[in-house]
């Protein structure tokens, strides 16, 4: 422990003497939160949709036909009349369920108004405000073919009888910044610590120290745990800076567990900052090292991991390359946490993977520096 120590302090007192770094690393991640926060906006394409229908008539058929077969919504759940709704949209089964209530069809024939509801999750706005758009267009659809069938002689029949009654969740407003700044989050921790590990040891390799190193009576786990603790550090200062920005600036509140945040935390930059050793095993300056941290992280993150495009419209073989993606796993669980409330227990699968990704990269980039050594 006195020699990782000695490496951790060695760290700190280099940090200490390039305040420049430190600012960038603490101050840009809070100003790119704003800039982003501020600037974008996304468009957002295909729904997933589950159905309950409690009526079981013709005409209730008719009203999911029209939604399953037009070109907007994919059918991928039927629930119960019994079943819980929220787990659905909790777990992303769906992004929208529309519930068709018993007696829909006997109304309908009667001439009675009658509604259907549809729950929207609320965490994707842009999706969820798609998703409203869409299903008011269809019932205004449903509503003419049914005004044509009743015919001129209709009487007091209403001219829309069928109504839809939305009831969207975790993000009632649909603020596009409760979409936007958990995305923000990864991407700037992911950008920042990937950075920032990579250049620390390939300035190491540029001034000649990183032989001293080498040379020096540490084992390869000491030397990167203590390469990496200071920016674990600053990375999570980092986090706490942006969600402390998102609170005051745009009103996003963590409704879940902060413990189960923090760990989330800890396994995406684990990962992070053992990719960023790894590109420093490849790199020999400080140039190269920038441009490839920049390349593999930046654009991956926002690019392939559901920041911006929805990974389900992706061609398959683009699909499969986002499972790379720690970003990816992270997301879902900043949302869920963030938004949704949820624990991390929900998303283990995605904490699972964060730490199968953490240990690859930091055995390659371990298994690399001892053969440097060799």
């Amino acid at each position: 422990m006195r020699r990782l120590r000695a490496v951790v302090v060695k760290e700190l007192r280099q940090i200490r003497r390039d305040p420049y770094s430190l600012i960038m690393l603490i101050g840009l991640p809070a100003f790119m939160l704003v800039l982003y926060g501020y600037a974008l906006n996304f468009d957002v394409r295909h729904v997933r949709l589950a159905v309950q229908d409690r009526d079981r008539t013709a005409r209730s058929r008719e009203l999911v036909a029209s939604f399953t077969h037009s070109t907007y919504f994919d059918l991928v759940a039927a629930p119960q009349v019994d079943q819980d709704l929220e787990p659905l949209l909790e777990r992303r089964r769906a992004k929208a369920v529309l519930v068709i209530p018993e007696g829909y069809g006997r109304d309908l024939a009667a001439g009675r108004r009658t509604a259907v509801q549809m729950l929207l999750d609320g965490a994707d706005s842009t999706t969820a405000t798609t998703i409203l758009g869409y299903a008011r267009a269809l019932v205004s659809e449903a509503n003419a073919e049914l005004a044509v069938e009743a015919g001129p002689g209709a009487g007091r029949r209403p001219a829309a009888p069928l109504d839809l009654e939305p009831r969207v969740l975790y993000n009632p407003e649909l603020k596009s910044t409760q979409f936007l700044v958990p995305g923000l989050i990864g991407f700037l921790l992911m950008l920042t610590a990937v950075l920032s590990t990579a250049l620390s040891v390939v300035r190491e390799k540029e001034r000649g120290t990183m032989e001293q190193l080498r040379v020096a009576p540490l084992r390869t786990w000491e030397l990167i745990v203590g390469k990496t603790v200071p920016y674990l550090g600053i990375s999570l200062l980092a986090t706490l800076i942006i969600l402390a920005s998102a609170r005051v600036l745009f009103g996003v509140v963590i409704r879940g567990p902060y413990l189960d945040l923090l760990i989330a935390t800890l396994l995406y930059l684990f990962g992070a900052l053992g990719f960023g050793l790894f590109i420093s095993t490849i790199a020999d300056t400080q140039t190269f090292a920038f441009q490839a941290g920049l390349i593999s992280s930046m654009l991956p993150s926002i690019l392939l991991s559901g920041f911006i495009f929805q990974i389900r419209i992706m061609p398959p073989w683009l699909q499969a390359i986002t499972y790379l993606v720690p970003n990816r796993y992270f997301l879902v669980v900043l949302r869920g946490i963030i938004l949704k409330g949820e624990g991390l227990a929900t998303y283990w699968r995605e904490a699972g993977a964060l730490v199968v990704y953490g240990l690859v990269v930091t055995g390659l980039a371990s298994a690399r520096l001892v053969r440097r050594e060799a």
